[in-house]
């Protein structure tokens, strides 16, 4: 958009460091730790904080990154429109559809934790029927309008981080009362793994909950003093949540059995059963609205990445239309949606979770990459710079955690890659073939990952 003098319009820069830090704070605490931490015990041991631990520090090393390019190209735009302008269209579009498939997965892989254990507590439904009303209701909300949604979220946020801290203030009572123990919080290792693998297969789940900040860049453009506000924000938050997430796993840890705790798809409701003082079916309450808020803020960046993708010409342009009164992308919805639903008939919590890691894995390569190629386009404003060595850190973690992949994810994730190397190759030709080379540019309207102003 442009104004009346043909100059680009910015948009307001409005948020302040603690707006940024909350903002980033509530995508980051979302489901995640809800519905994995049995599934990092059953992989890494007693030791679940430990996953958790490791899987933070990754992540802040690509944080890093991030916060430089964010910061250096303070704009609406995210991951691929960065690695577009360090390497091209080609990669830029691969990012952009890994960034799209790792959102549908997500959003399979949070209905799969809603139809599990926490559920059960009210009324035990076949899971396929449950994740069917589940991604329907979320996909009507989602159509409805983003006001009605972020308004959803904002209430949703607060609920879950109190369940979290309610967790860790119930864990020490039972371990202060004699109930816990707390020698399981230094066990790692699994019969099938010894401690160093269980850690890194662990940590590939943990990362899971950890995903989200990514996203935040989208707002860089509207915060206010960028290269002071968004690294500050950005760390903190992420400091934040790694600390609340090292105290929730090792509660779990110290209060349930191992085993008990691997075979639940609702760990944290064991925690809140063994202390006895709150209603489990309370808690089950405030687990479920985490984890449908999870789902319905991918859904709604899923919806719109896809629409914007499709604006771009990099999609079908039927997933360009709009609900006549709403204004939101109903094709776009329904064809996410759609996808998610078949994964999470047909996919396990674990399988789903580890798909979303590998893909977003291949994103964050990338961006660290781009961090020590774009180190040769200088900029004319003051930027946050980070240490060269840490996104060459950040480019060996990530490769790392790909070897700890198991089997079966790569089985799912390999032809969500294919896919996205064809229309990857195919939009980049279509773009050669027509002369666009407009992305180089800070004042494009649009990017492979959607940054035009969705509805």
């Amino acid at each position: 958009m442009t104004a009346s003098s043909g100059q680009p319009v910015s948009l307001r820069r409005t948020v302040t460091t603690a707006g940024l830090f909350f903002f980033i704070l509530g995508d980051v605490l979302g489901a995640g730790v809800y519905v994995l931490a049995g599934e990092i015990a059953a992989t890494a041991g007693g030791a679940v904080w430990v996953p958790l631990v490791v899987a933070l520090v990754l992540a802040l090393l690509t944080a890093g990154s991030y916060a430089e390019l964010a910061t250096k190209y303070p704009r609406a735009g995210g991951s691929a429109h960065y690695t577009m302008r360090a390497f091209g269209p080609f990669i830029g579009f691969l990012v952009g559809f890994c960034m799209l498939a790792a959102g549908i997965v997500s959003v399979g892989t949070l209905a799969l934790g809603f139809a599990g254990d926490y559920l059960t507590e009210f009324v035990t439904l076949p899971t396929a029927l449950v994740v069917v009303v589940f991604l329907g209701l979320l996909a009507a909300l989602n159509a409805r309008g983003i006001s009605e949604s972020l308004g959803a979220n904002r209430v949703a946020t607060i609920i879950e981080v109190s369940g979290l801290i309610l967790v860790v203030v119930l864990g020490i009572i039972v371990v202060a009362r004699g109930d816990g123990d707390l020698g399981r919080l230094t066990e790692l290792g699994t019969e099938d793994h010894g401690p160093l693998p269980a850690v890194l297969a662990g940590t590939v789940l943990a990362f899971y909950s950890y995903v989200g900040f990514e996203t935040s860049v989208n707002i860089a453009e509207e915060t206010r003093d960028p290269a002071r506000s968004y690294p500050r924000a950005l760390f903190g938050a992420l400091v934040v949540a790694g600390v609340v997430y090292a105290l929730v796993g090792a509660a779990a840890a110290a209060v349930i059995p191992t085993a008990e705790l691997a075979e639940s798809s609702a760990p944290l409701l064991q925690v809140v059963t063994a202390a006895g003082f709150i209603p489990p079916v309370l808690f089950s309450v405030i687990a479920l609205v985490a984890v449908a808020n999870g789902a319905l803020l991918t859904g709604i960046m899923s919806s719109r990445l896809a629409y914007g993708m499709a604006r771009d010409g990099l999609l079908p342009a039927v997933l360009t239309r709009l609900l006549p009164q709403r204004r939101t992308p109903w094709v776009a919805i329904i064809a996410t949606t759609g996808l998610s639903l078949a994964l999470a008939l047909t996919g396990t919590l674990e399988i789903l979770a580890g798909t979303m890691v590998l893909l977003l894995l291949v994103v964050f390569t990338a961006v660290n990459a781009a961090v020590l190629v774009l180190r040769r386009d200088p900029v004319d404003r003051r930027h946050f710079r980070v240490p060269a060595f840490l996104p060459v850190a950040g480019i060996v973690t990530c490769i790392g955690l790909t070897t700890q992949v198991e089997g079966e994810v790569w089985r799912l994730g390999l032809p969500f890659l294919a896919l996205a190397a064809v229309l990857a190759g195919l939009a980049a030709w279509r773009r050669q073939a027509h002369g666009e080379h407009s992305t180089d540019k800070d004042s494009e309207e649009g990017s492979a990952d959607g940054s035009r102003r969705a509805p």
